[in-house]
């Protein structure tokens, strides 16, 4: 007997099964309508990467998860860690074919071969937003903008989005003569939430004196407001400067909007990959914030320079849809599971199947999903498949109904029916159910 293999899942991918996949598409739905209000468009880029394109700008610890490989042509190739290192390669060979500024999303699987936990997986999806030919303020604050809208759209109202500028850090390192050693220090600084106050301040000290490294906690340490944190930075920075301006513009814009409290001066964000060189972006939900960060970002103006002379400064910011949905379900407020069927048109004898097939085609075209069993079985049959696929409404013809021209409309759920309905009868009364249910 020949042997079978087993159907294994490399650990940390997964498999998702329908009760799983239609909510994330929802959300993915959700995301793209709102992208697309704001002027973003889509565009796509290859899984597989040419090696150097990918580790240019990665980080140290970003390029020991990298998958990576030699093809069947002896290249050296990898699979992308993030959607936004292929995009500075993308912008840069497509500079000439695009208008600027340019707005982009691009929702899709990148893998790293780090430790699984808790809303992180190896295979996972991001959903990044870009705005690209332009340095300002404004486009700055319109990506946080989006972050607002597009959590505030998936009806997730309780959250921070806690905001910092690499460029006023980096002045402050100027003043501890510690420039040098930025790289060092941002990611200390990085890991504050996860290793604690004293940690940090331990491993700050092994790269300076006790003194600095207070003076370090000092400075990424929040105060009572946004105005007092961004005072408190600015003076041990060296006093106001375009860095700081920036940041006091976006919280101006803030409070004007009304959405001020939802945003928090953090000068402990600072985004370890080392790309990003103005202002930085993480975002909390404030019933769990012990998940991290949600939707990531920052502006990077000199990551497209590997790829060519042009200058092409960027902001964005990413989704990580696979932590957003582990944190949703934990709180009990991801989307309900639905049907991707509005109607399921019963086998009530398979010399109709024609017609069948026809009514069928006739609620589509009338924008109602349905489909027709596809066998002749016991009708109890056929209802623990709409059951089961969460099908709410039936149809039932017989070859007397055809003759007469109706058909027989059902509530699956309720048992409720409506009989010899004329087809154009049976789909506004299909129409009108399924508008109450999705109200």
């Amino acid at each position: 007997m020949e042997e079978r293999i087993e159907p294994r899942v490399l650990k940390g991918f997964r498999d998702f099964l329908p009760g799983q996949e239609l909510p994330r598409k929802h959300i993915i739905s959700i995301l793209e309508r709102t992208f697309s209000q704001y002027g973003f468009v889509p565009i796509d880029t290859p899984v597989l990467e040419y090696t150097e394109v990918l580790l240019g700008k990665g980080g140290g610890e970003t390029d020991k998860q990298i998958y990576r490989f030699t093809d069947h042509g002896g290249r050296d190739v990898s699979m992308r860690y993030d959607l936004t290192v292929p995009f500075a390669r993308f912008m840069a060979a497509h500079s000439n074919e695009l208008y600027l500024p340019f707005k982009r999303y691009h929702i899709g699987k990148v893998y790293r071969g780090e430790n699984t936990q808790r809303g992180r997986y190896r295979e996972f999806v991001q959903c990044d937003f870009d705005l690209v030919g332009v340095d300002s303020a404004s486009a700055d604050f319109e990506i946080l903008l989006l972050m607002h809208r597009s959590f505030g759209n998936l009806g997730v109202d309780d959250v921070s989005f806690h905001i910092a500028h690499r460029g006023v850090f980096n002045r402050f390192l100027d003043q501890l003569s510690l420039r040098e050693r930025s790289e060092e220090i941002l990611r200390i600084v990085d890991k504050l939430a996860k290793i604690g106050r004293e940690k940090t301040k331990e491993q700050l000290a092994a790269i300076a004196s006790d003194g600095v490294a207070e003076r370090l906690l000092d400075y990424i340490t929040r105060k009572a407001s946004n105005e007092e944190t961004l005072a408190n930075i600015e003076e041990l920075s060296g006093g106001q400067s375009d860095e700081s301006g920036r940041l006091r513009s976006i919280l101006s814009w803030a409070r004007e909007l009304g959405i001020e409290e939802r945003f928090v001066l953090d000068p402990s964000i600072t985004r370890g990959l080392d790309y990003y060189t103005g202002i930085v972006y993480e975002t909390f939900l404030d019933k769990l914030p012990e998940i991290g960060s949600v939707c990531s970002g920052g502006r990077y103006n000199n990551l497209a320079s590997l790829y060519t002379k042009e200058l092409l400064p960027g902001v964005g910011s990413s989704i990580g849809l696979d932590r957003l949905v582990a944190a949703l379900d934990e709180m009990k407020r991801l989307p309900v599971e639905s049907s991707s069927t509005d109607v399921l048109i019963f086998c009530m004898d398979e010399s109709l199947f024609g017609h069948y097939h026809s009514l069928a085609e006739q609620l589509r075209v009338a924008g109602i999903a349905a489909e027709v069993y596809p066998e002749n079985r016991k009708l109890p049959a056929q209802f623990t498949f709409a059951e089961k696929k969460r099908i709410p409404i039936g149809i039932f013809c017989t070859a007397a109904e055809r003759e007469n021209g109706v058909v027989n409309v059902r509530q699956l759920a309720s048992r409720q029916n409506r009989d010899g309905l004329k087809l154009d009868d049976a789909v506004a009364h299909i129409t009108s159910l399924l508008s109450q249910s999705r109200v």
